[in-house]
């Protein structure tokens, strides 16, 4: 009758009726169908379908027949609550049958609720659904098995929809227990959802999710069978160094939370059965972690490794890191200030709040190991009140007598004294340090920390830098070949590459510029620490010259004015920028006895390229900046595939720096089969890669191409 009225010619309800009471009667049968289906055969399976049909999709067959002027009651948000209102009615009959001792089937129900799931609908009417069958499950046995059944007897081809809702919309882990009984033993669809699919192939859900997952896992005993699954396969994704390399952050980073809720539930019986294997596991994990380039995948396989090893450890020794710095661990958008249930244990592990509370972690790398430190808390002090300052050590007023104190003297004092006003020595003595500017480059490459004195490194940086921006073509060559020369550490090998970029820095923002404008964009603060998040920063300053630039060709374009730059003034970096640049891109594939940068030394790898994206970056207006932009653009496309994000961010930030410095005219003049093979893949990298960075730089650099397209159309010839 319903579908009769729709389609009439009227195309309009009936005028006895509002608009409320029409649906109101329309539901009033509905609950008596749905009641007929479950108290008799539904007939045939056609008929059944047709019919579910009709109910589920009758918005969409409204609006159809009314011309998109359907009543606001059959729109979806209004429509499939008040379905799901309905459902509950029948169940509600169902339960009083059950009592009265009659037999009753919700398979009909069943497929109402997963078709409506599977159409994308879960929201609407699990919004009514799961808190009324919340209430209704707490004491009584009767609504459980309802609600049991009600899920059980989803067809295959819709459980995963339900299985979610379900999940998503829980107020907890208890509540999910209630409401799905033992589904995931029962059916190998809701299983695989539940074990694999959320937890292996998915990774965007939240940590309350993830927490009602697992919780329903940990509260009965055929399921914790599948807790135990799931934590071996987690730990063994966790611990694959194929894993580490090619998935994104955000996917390694729910899986180490997904661990850490996993080792929470874990009974002491279950971790003695499975203890050699928790170990095996943890050494694994942390080892292709603390390789990764990355600092936030360090800093994971820390946490992890260190939670692990307190869970299996309780009565020995465990593994601990020094504590430098305290970060924000795995921070969901709705951080919780409490621990949620299920998590207790995991206070004292040393990561307090999985969700959101600030937990300690080590920086990574220091002087290119980890230091394993003994705490000193339990050392009493010895009482220095009494103690009174010595005379301190004059500090030298040559640079030669710097040279001979830091290379034979046994004076620690005097040591310190040289460290600290060698920088100033050479800045104010520039004819004096050239000429013994290569000697005291290398004292300066070989130095070692002989006391504690404070901010040694930045002391240590800055005399290196002040001795090239003094003498740069002779300091810069002896520095490029010493890079790749034998017998140097990773760490003198990276302080190499930050001395270049800070020279060149220094270099390229020469004094006569005044406030001038480094093309467009602010001058670059580029400060290259082992420790520090370099990259971000230069990249920070080069997304606003992009922005700049950008901009610029947007009032050009849509305006209609043409904007005229500022001419920029000679760069001081002009006749020095292929002393820096050349030697560092050669020889980088030719493998040495202690330095391989195609193998394992990646990290190197990572930094060396980044460091040739700021030196291209900071060329511009240069004589050498086509060459240079020629050789990086081969470099990058020997590397484009390579398995590390990091250095595969480092050659996009190549790519950036190249179309931002090198003249229009001359990329397409020189360099335009590269370029069109090289937006080829830019594409694929903005489409397929799994890090998120390297999708953002590629689809930038495919924004900078296509401004640089546009620019040059418009250009007058």
């Amino acid at each position: 009758a319903v579908e009769m009225r729709i389609s009439c010619p009227s195309r309009s309800l009936p005028h006895a009726l509002s608009e409320r009471g029409f649906f109101c009667c329309f539901f009033h049968y509905f609950c008596v169908v749905l009641y007929h289906f479950v108290h008799s055969r539904p007939g045939s399976a056609e008929r059944q379908d047709a019919l579910l049909g009709r109910i589920v999709c009758l918005p969409d067959l409204v609006g159809n027949s009314l011309l998109g002027r359907s009543p606001a009651v059959f729109f979806p948000q209004h429509y499939f609550p008040l379905l799901g209102g309905a459902v509950l009615q029948v169940l509600h009959n169902v339960s009083t049958s059950l009592r009265g001792g009659l037999d009753c089937s919700v398979s009909f129900v069943s497929h109402i609720l997963g078709k409506v799931c599977i159409h994308g609908r879960q929201k609407e009417i699990l919004s009514v659904l799961v808190p009324h069958l919340t209430d209704l499950t707490k004491s009584d046995c009767i609504w459980q098995r309802i609600c049991w059944w009600l899920v059980e007897c989803v067809p295959d081809r819709w459980m995963e929809a339900v299985v979610l809702g379900f999940v998503q919309r829980a107020p907890g882990a208890d509540v999910l227990s209630r409401l799905l009984g033992n589904l995931v033993v029962k059916n190998k669809k809701a299983q695989f959802v539940v074990t694999q699919k959320m937890l292996l192939l998915q990774y965007g859900y939240t940590t309350a999710v993830l927490q009602n997952l697992l919780g329903y896992l940990s509260l009965d005993g055929p399921r914790r069978a599948l807790l135990i699954k799931v934590l071996q396969e987690l730990l063994e994704t966790w611990g694959s160094s194929s894993a580490v390399k090619h998935s994104p952050v955000e996917q390694q980073q729910y899986i180490s939370k997904a661990i850490l809720i996993c080792l929470s539930h874990l009974k002491e019986p279950e971790i003695e059965s499975c203890r050699q294997e928790l170990l095996t596991s943890m050494m694994e994990g942390v080892k292709c972690h603390l390789e990764s380039s990355l600092p936030q995948i360090r800093r994971l396989g820390m946490i992890v490794a260190e939670s692990i090893s307190s869970k299996i450890n309780t009565d020995g020794p465990v593994l601990k890191f020094q504590v430098k710095v305290i970060v924000k661990f795995l921070s969901d958008q709705a951080a919780q200030s409490h621990i949620q249930p299920g998590l207790e244990c995991l206070q004292g592990w040393g990561i307090h709040n999985l969700l959101g509370q600030p937990v300690p972690v080590l920086p990574l790398w220091a002087n290119s190991c980890l230091y394993f430190v003994d705490s000193d808390d339990d050392l009493i002090p010895y009482d220095m009140s009494e103690d009174k300052e010595l005379k301190k050590t004059k500090a030298p007023v040559y640079i030669r007598d710097c040279i001979e104190i830091l290379t034979g003297s046994e004076d620690l004092d005097k040591w310190e004294e040289a460290v600290k006003a060698l920088e100033s020595l050479v800045r104010k003595n520039p004819a004096a340090a050239r000429e013994v500017s290569v000697e005291l480059a290398k004292i300066l490459l070989h130095l070692e920390e002989k006391t504690c004195l404070e901010g040694f490194a930045e002391l240590r940086q800055k005399a290196q830098v002040a001795v090239l921006t003094t003498d740069p073509i002779p300091v810069a060559q002896y520095l490029t070949s010493q890079f790749y020369s034998l017998n140097y550490s990773l760490r003198q090998r990276m302080d190499i590459l930050d001395v270049l970029v800070l020279a060149a820095q220094e270099l390229s923002c020469a004094k006569g510029r005044g406030k001038t404008k480094h093309s467009g964009a602010q001058n670059p603060r580029i400060q290259l620490l082992p420790e520090s998040g370099s990259s971000k920063d230069w990249r920070r300053i080069v997304d606003e010259r992009i922005k700049s630039k950008t901009r610029r060709l947007y009032f050009s374009f849509g305006q209609g004015q043409s904007q005229v730059e500022q001419p920029s003034r000679p760069n001081e970096f002009n006749s020095l920028a292929g002393h820096f640049f050349f030697p560092l891109i050669q020889n980088f594939d030719r493998p040495l006895s202690t330095f391989d940068l195609l193998g394992e030394d990646h990290f190197v790898l990572g930094r060396l390229v980044h460091t040739l994206a700021v030196l291209m970056y900071l060329a511009v207006n240069t004589m050498a900046v086509t060459a240079m932009g020629k050789a990086l653009l081969e470099f990058v496309w020997a590397l484009r595939f390579h398995t590390d994000s990091y250095v595969r961010q480092g050659l996009l930030s190549c790519v950036s720096s190249i179309l931002l410095s090198v003249p229009a005219e001359h990329l397409l003049q020189d360099v335009t089969e590269e370029l069109l093979e090289t937006r080829s893949w830019l594409e694929d990298v903005a489409e397929k890669d799994p890090d998120g960075d390297c999708r953002r730089l590629a689809l930038q650099n495919l924004l900078l191409m296509e401004n640089l397209k546009k620019k040059l159309e418009t250009a007058p010839s």
